[in-house]
């Protein structure tokens, strides 16, 4: 789908400068164990399928959303398995857009559909062994791809954030 009309508005008022963006990823794997990601074929990181939450969203449904635009799948999102955000989350797209990403990472089981991008976002998708992985665009822990077994919702946690505050 590429940038919706409320991301083009607020681009148009505040330029390249940077914003906060709520967003999704989908932790999706194949029968093999393999994880999905993304190649956008511009140079960029692979990724996982994701996407910015649009006004009145839901997360859960941003994220059926997101996979189906970008993959061609159809996935139920069984679980909540991280929230991130912060300055590790900054990115600089290509055309200078700058967005400080505050993701809710789903774990999604395939439904139905087919491996076929519905927009131009996915140049290559290609499921992984977690041990396999390229390098992705955005900083996520390692725990979460050699993990299917997600007891508690992870989170970045520094002690340094309680210790500043006395």
């Amino acid at each position: 789908m590429g940038m919706s009309n409320y991301y083009r508005l607020l681009r148009e008022r505040v330029g390249k400068e940077l914003i906060f963006m709520p967003s999704v990823a989908g932790i999706i794997r194949n029968k093999e164990g393999g994880i999905l990601l993304q190649n956008k074929g511009n140079g960029e990181k692979w990724s996982l399928p994701a996407g910015a939450i649009e006004p009145g969203e839901a997360p859960a449904e941003a994220v059926v959303r997101e996979v189906w635009e970008e993959t061609g799948l159809q996935v139920f999102p069984k679980k909540l398995i991280g929230v991130f955000g912060g300055k590790d989350f900054r990115y600089t797209y290509p055309n200078g857009h700058k967005v400080e990403y505050n993701v809710f990472m789903f774990e999604c089981f395939i439904l139905g559909g087919e491996l076929s991008p519905l927009d131009k976002e996915s140049y290559e998708l290609q499921f992984f062994k977690p041990e396999y992985m390229p390098e992705l665009a955005l900083p996520y822990p390692s725990k979460l791809f050699t993990t299917s077994n997600y007891n508690d919702v992870m989170f970045q946690w520094k002690d340094k954030w309680i210790q500043n505050l006395t």
